[in-house]
């Protein structure tokens, strides 16, 4: 299980799972006043509106950024799943769009809401999940040459 970082700004609570990012460069290049990487803490929750905030953490292509509401509940086990969609990003991760349940390779389960990138290049240090890796190894959808 990923180990959570979380900011408030008091409206919404910023989640950081450091694990499951693949370094898209999406939030700070959307969202420079909340999301500053070279900074500590890198996450400011007072630079923008939660409704912006929300905005572009919906954004996240890994599900490493998600927020939490003051009035948030727990999903409701007993509810109707909603549909899984699996995208392939071009040269990089499966997209995983859904609820599903990631089971190890060591019989661990791990839930995961929303977007999950798994690795597809075989480079992750952090199988099955995409790291960002691609880059470095140049995987590519295209015919080889």
């Amino acid at each position: 299980m990923s180990k959570e970082h979380t900011y408030t700004n008091g409206e919404v609570t910023i989640v950081w799972k450091k694990e499951l990012c693949v370094h898209s460069t999406k939030c700070w290049r959307g969202l420079s006043s909340v999301f500053k990487p070279g900074q500590r803490p890198w996450i400011n929750a007072e630079g923008a509106t939660t409704d912006a905030i929300k905005a572009q953490i919906d954004l996240c292509p890994s599900g490493a950024l998600s927020y939490r509401l003051p009035n948030d509940v727990a999903p409701d086990p007993e509810a109707e799943p909603e549909s899984l969609r699996i995208e392939a990003s071009p040269n990089g991760p499966l997209l995983v769009k859904g609820a599903c349940t990631i089971v190890h390779y060591d019989g661990r389960e791990e839930k995961r809401e929303k977007i999950t990138a798994l690795c597809r290049c075989g480079a992750s240090a952090n199988k099955p999940f995409c790291d960002g890796s691609h880059r470095q190894t140049g995987f590519s959808d295209g015919p080889k040459p």
